[in-house]
């Protein structure tokens, strides 16, 4: 990852300290060492981009080395940048507007100032700041019997993202067990890089109980292929103690396959595929197996087909197989994150994703994108808090 983005971070680095020493420091004098405190954060964080791009393998040594860096760049490097930004603005400006040039600068620092401070919560609450979200789903095919029926989903863990904070996982227990869900599903990336990374947090997580169980399935991280170090061999025995680990805490993990969940003579279906995203993610989805053998699933009228939830962890496989390839009414998804970051509703997420937070429909169809609650690599959130999803079923 630091090797793809190196030119970046160098180019901010170096840009931006050029920019303010010119701004700031050029033809004015200073003691020595002014210019050696002014240059020294920005340098020693570009010898730790350099280094961290050699060593980079995703050990949970260098996962710790390379949050430490990413979260003082961001803290340091980024609000000078957009400084940077602002500043050439305010002079473009400032080419109409002679006398708006003092104001250009403090509009710039206040700039500086506000993403500092963003980037401060982000990285201290931010990750803890745990939020319940509510929203409705109706249908003319969900069975009268379901009518109220409560989901409760949560997603992205990452638990390395709390291996610091504990009582995080603790909070996002209770604060799941007390919306009383009549079903929990998890809809993916329980870990990051390994399947230890479950180690203290089993016995919080199978306190999970629903009267109709708890359900998960595997996102892009659970296969464990970020872990670089690891052989293909030792990847693979790992995913599988990752996949037994969740059955000892009394999840159901699906693998392409479906439960019928019945109240009374009603029923419906729960379907949860393996992860389906676009390169360079795993695409072992598999809508055909998962789907055989529900009832109506085939024979011809969609329209009288059982009413289904799907559990898919990449929110672009909705568009690209699940509404061309099926009839399934509602799909749960998680992955993006809202990319850990959202002021006023906007999220850098909509430049990659069409689908990337909350409840988006087609017809009578719906997809509902949680933001998860872990981080996958910095543990950092703002405005796109952590939260756990409580879908409500109507029918229609």
């Amino acid at each position: 990852m630091v090797l793809r983005i190196l030119p970046v971070l160098l180019l901010t680095l170096i840009l931006s300290d050029v920019y303010l020493y010119f701004k700031f420091m050029y033809g004015r004098r200073h003691p020595l060492w002014a210019y050696f405190l002014f240059f020294l954060p920005n340098a020693l964080l570009l010898i730790a981009a350099l280094i961290l791009t050699w060593t980079e393998n995703h050990t949970p040594e260098n996962m710790t080395q390379m949050v430490i860096f990413f979260s003082l760049y961001m803290l340091i490097a980024l609000p000078k940048m957009l400084f940077l930004i602002v500043d050439l603005i305010g002079k473009g400006i400032c080419l109409f507007f002679p006398r708006a040039k003092k104001a250009c600068t403090m509009v710039s620092s206040a700039a500086s100032l506000f993403l500092f401070c963003i980037m401060g919560a982000g990285l201290s609450f931010g990750p803890t700041l745990l939020q319940v979200r509510h929203t409705n789903f109706s249908s003319a095919d969900l069975p009268p019997a379901f009518d109220g029926y409560r989901i409760v989903q949560f997603s992205d863990l990452h638990l390395t993202s709390f291996r610091n904070r504990p009582e995080m996982v603790e909070k996002v227990v209770e604060r799941i067990m007390e919306q009383c869900p009549d079903m929990i599903v998890f809809t993916g990336d329980l870990v990051s890089t390994e399947a230890n990374e479950l180690d203290g947090f089993d016995g919080i997580l199978s306190r999970l109980h629903a009267p109709d169980g708890v359900y998960s399935i595997l996102g892009n991280h659970d296969y464990l292929t970020y872990a670089h170090y690891l052989s293909t061999e030792e990847q693979a025995a790992q995913r599988e103690e990752l996949k037994e680990r969740q059955r000892d805490m009394n999840w159901d993990l699906l693998l392409n396959e479906h439960r019928i969940i019945r109240q009374g003579r009603d029923s419906i279906a729960l379907v949860g595929v393996e992860n389906d995203g676009k390169p360079p993610f795993p695409e072992r989805g598999d809508l055909k197996k998962a789907l055989a053998g529900i009832p109506g699933y085939g024979q011809g009228n969609d329209s009288t087909h059982m009413f289904k939830v799907l559990l898919s962890h990449d929110p672009t496989h909705w568009r690209r197989k699940v509404l061309p390839q099926t009839d399934i009414q509602l799909t749960l998804s998680g992955h993006t994150h809202g990319m850990q970051f959202m002021l006023f509703g906007w999220s850098p997420s909509k430049f990659f994703y069409p689908e990337w937070k909350y409840m988006y429909r087609e017809g009578e169809r719906g997809l509902y994108v949680s933001l998860g609650i872990g981080g996958a690599l910095i543990p950092f959130r703002f405005g796109a808090w952590p939260e756990i999803n409580v879908i409500t079923l109507h029918n229609k």
